[in-house]
């Protein structure tokens, strides 16, 4: 239990707030870039990089350099928890990494588990939750 207490204590303030697995590895491996290619890609755990604490996978170099270059272009929003879970109020849900939307070169992940894929109600009234789910964001990171 200590050390359980002692890992917490020594993330960083974006470990904290990003969705992330046990190992530190976002978006459940999967390739951010490759989501700006069309179609999402579990990463290979080899061909990492590391930001803040957090690990990226990547599909192949080409991906991994571009993030490299560029990796604010690719983090998905809202620290890779559900955009429209946050647009509703400032909680962090679990995402399904292939169900996705990018929005003004920007990626936002869904929940899409038990018959619920919120990307449907996101576009049924996206302007308004977009503006929610930043607000709420910020209160979760200002903390």
């Amino acid at each position: 239990m200590l050390g359980s207490s002692l890992h917490l204590q020594a993330q960083t303030a974006e470990q904290k707030n990003f969705n992330i697995n046990k190992e530190g590895v976002a978006i459940d491996g999967y390739d951010p870039v490759s989501y700006f290619n069309g179609e999402p890609k579990l990463g290979d755990k080899d061909m990492f990089y590391k930001l803040d604490g957090i690990t990226y996978w990547f599909a192949n170099e080409a991906n991994k350099k571009k993030f490299e270059k560029t990796p604010l272009k690719y983090i998905p929003q809202y620290g890779g928890w559900c955009a429209y879970a946050m647009g509703l109020k400032p909680e962090k849900v679990k995402v399904d990494p292939e169900t996705y939307k990018i929005v003004d070169g920007k990626l936002y992940l869904f929940y899409n588990f038990y018959l619920t894929n919120t990307l449907k109600s996101w576009n049924k009234d996206e302007a308004k939750l977009k503006t929610s789910a930043d607000k709420n964001w910020d209160s979760i990171i200002n903390k």
